[in-house]
């Protein structure tokens, strides 16, 4: 039993795992007793500062605008490092999961705006079902284990790491408040000062962390997003320094863990606690809930597939190595799971508002959950059908 224990937090599934447990946690509080706790402690005041020059929020934007911030960090340090070393250095390699990633934003953004003509309001939500969260589809891959083959997982990966980089850009673009060009100025100048430590290969992680800080209080004043400034940090943090260290690589280890084991699990806890008391069906059938349930169901693994078709088709590209069109679409369908960064979405698109009896929330965990449940029924049956067939 503690040896399968072992295996199962060392696993690469376990950070799936633990988004899974946080995720039913929030939903057995909210429903229970401890429902009106769980409230208190969400919209609890937190100070951090000075007397003068302090910063309150709720708890619940702590976690949304200040945990998610050293996430999107990790995400830029990943995104650096693939691009200078990795899969997406090599341009061969990622037109497919490119192409792939942009049909699985187009799509569920199409099909939710169907749902939604007229509503300006519940048209701030088109990119909710555009996401996939990387951990619970990595999470499915390696329950199949060897059933998938490396170049569908690899594929799934470059696709999910392109479709971090689309969402950085949505957030960016789509989601911002009333802008403050005094913080915009300083935030420059600290990303000027970034770069120059970036140029001199500076090998001190503090200082690193440091202007990193001043640079989220800068933008998060500013009116962009604040998780955009964990971003832009990241890609100022030298590869290599100039005594030969790795820093990006050492920083990555040093904060992967962090974001897999508490970050994640600590924001699905956070933002998944949906009050089913007193819901009635009928309020849960609107446009938006609809929107964002097929758009993550259907227009994902349709938009991935499709536009992965067309492109192999048309003989820009080929197959993945040793897979057949079946199992791309399997792995297509894991694409539904929006889950951690649907939520993400959502909440900066509604503010949290539960003007839909958070029937959005729910959406976005039953068009997940039928994804990976799904996704993952259509790839080991295939893997069973096959053997039989060989």
């Amino acid at each position: 039993m503690n040896n399968a224990l072992k295996s199962l937090v060392k696993s690469e599934a376990f950070p799936g795992v633990l988004l899974l447990i946080a995720t039913i946690l929030a939903l057995i509080v909210r429903n229970s007793p401890l429902s009106t706790i769980y409230i208190d402690f969400l919209n609890s005041e937190l100070i951090i500062g000075f007397r003068g020059h302090d910063l309150a929020k709720p708890l619940l934007l702590w976690v949304n605008d200040g945990l998610m911030v050293i996430f999107f960090f990790v995400i830029g340090l990943e995104l650096k490092r693939e691009v200078r070393e990795g899969e997406l250095s090599n341009k061969s390699q990622i037109l497919l999961p490119t192409v792939a990633a942009l049909g699985g934003v187009i799509m569920p953004a199409v099909i939710f705006v169907a749902f939604n003509q007229g509503d300006s309001f519940a048209l701030r939500g088109w990119a909710i079902p555009t996401a996939t969260d990387i951990a619970f589809a990595v999470g499915v891959l390696v329950l199949l284990g060897k059933r998938v083959n490396s170049s569908l997982k690899l594929f799934l990966l470059t696709l999910a790491v392109i479709d971090d980089i689309c969402a950085i850009l949505i957030i960016a673009l789509f989601y911002t408040e009333q802008l403050s060009f005094i913080s915009i100025f300083i935030a420059g100048i600290l990303l000027f000062v970034l770069w120059y430590l970036h140029k001199l290969r500076v090998g001190i992680k503090s200082i690193y962390i440091i202007i990193t800080i001043l640079l989220w209080l800068s933008v998060l004043n500013s009116g962009v997003h604040a998780t955009i400034a964990g971003v832009l940090a990241a890609f100022f943090i030298p590869t290599v320094d100039k005594d030969g260290n790795r820093m990006l690589d050492q920083l990555d280890d040093d904060l992967h863990g962090v974001t897999n084991y508490f970050i994640l699990p600590v924001f699905a806890f956070v933002n998944a606690g949906v009050l089913l008391h007193g819901i009635e069906f009928s309020s849960l059938i609107n446009n938006v809930s609809m929107g964002i349930f097929f758009g993550l169901l259907v227009g994902k693994q349709l938009g991935v597939f499709l536009f992965s078709f067309i492109f192999i088709k048309l003989g820009f590209a080929k197959l993945p190595k040793n897979s057949t069109w079946s199992q791309l679409y399997g792995v297509c369908i894991l694409t539904g799971i929006g889950f951690t960064m649907s939520l993400f979405v959502n909440s900066l698109a509604y503010h949290d508002s539960d003007v839909f009896v958070h029937s959005d929330k729910l959406a976005i965990l039953v068009g997940s959950l039928a994804s990976g449940i799904i996704g993952y029924l259509y790839l080991l049956l295939y893997s069973k059908v096959k053997r039989k067939k060989e």
